[in-house]
């Protein structure tokens, strides 16, 4: 019986397509987005669960960690949620078998990625580690490394989909729940849909446990980090 760790985003789910849908500054667009996200957090929940998971931890990992409706989270799943994280993923450990990414989205600068960026879209911030350049996927997966627990399923757009096979291998579940045509446009596959391709592609995530590795770097890993003016740098 496996213990398993979901990361989540919002830019990633069907149905999202605006920068607006993912900030609380337009409550009617917010909202919806929130429950957009529930039913996809819910079904990777029932998929891990259907696999053979004895325990679902959830992150609520947009923003300041407000996203969830609480009312709406599956039964069976325990979820982290608000802001001053004494780390970004707490609460994992190398007691958990496999990590999840849900909602997630492509790194900055990624042609036909859905609200594509790298923790912030404001800052136009791109990463890299070792020489290599990686977007949110690969900063969870680097931590997941860190405690030997392999990352088994992405969902998102089909760019994200790319960036999570080219970097972490075939092994890995993905669920492609739209696919762009600009950093704003998208064609989509409705929610009920969606879901039911991510409860599916989380049972199958949950074969993988043994199949997937973890990601690691060399050790000591070098950072670095670009953001798109030198006003924005000064501030850093």
């Amino acid at each position: 019986m496996m213990k398993i760790y979901i990361v989540t985003d919002l830019e990633g789910i069907s149905g999202v397509c605006l920068f607006e849908q993912t900030r609380d500054r337009d409550p009617a667009l917010y909202e919806e987005a929130r429950r957009l996200l529930m039913g996809e957090v819910n079904a990777a929940v029932q998929g891990c669960i259907d696999g053979g998971a004895r325990e679902v931890v959830v992150l609520d990992g947009h923003g300041g960690g407000f996203n969830f409706i609480p009312e709406e989270m599956h039964p069976h799943a325990d979820f982290i949620t608000g802001p001053q994280r004494p780390q970004p993923l707490v609460g994992l450990d190398e007691t958990y078998d496999a990590v999840l990414c849900v909602g997630f989205h492509a790194k900055m600068g990624t042609e036909s990625g859905i609200l594509h960026h790298t923790q912030s879209s404001l800052k136009e911030s791109r990463y890299w580690y070792n020489g290599i350049e990686m977007g949110e996927i690969g900063q969870v997966a680097i931590i997941a490394g860190h405690y030997d627990v392999p990352v088994v399923m992405v969902t998102g757009d089909r760019a994200t989909c790319d960036e999570a096979h080219q970097l972490l291998g075939d092994s890995i579940i993905t669920v492609a729940v739209k696919e762009g045509y600009s950093r704003h446009c998208a064609r989509m596959i409705p929610p009920k849909r969606a879901r039911e391709l991510i409860r599916k592609g989380a049972v199958e995530a949950m074969k993988r446990v043994q199949e997937c590795k973890p990601f690691k770097l060399a050790l000591p890993i070098e950072g670095r980090l670009q953001v798109g003016s030198k006003e924005i740098a000064d501030q850093i």
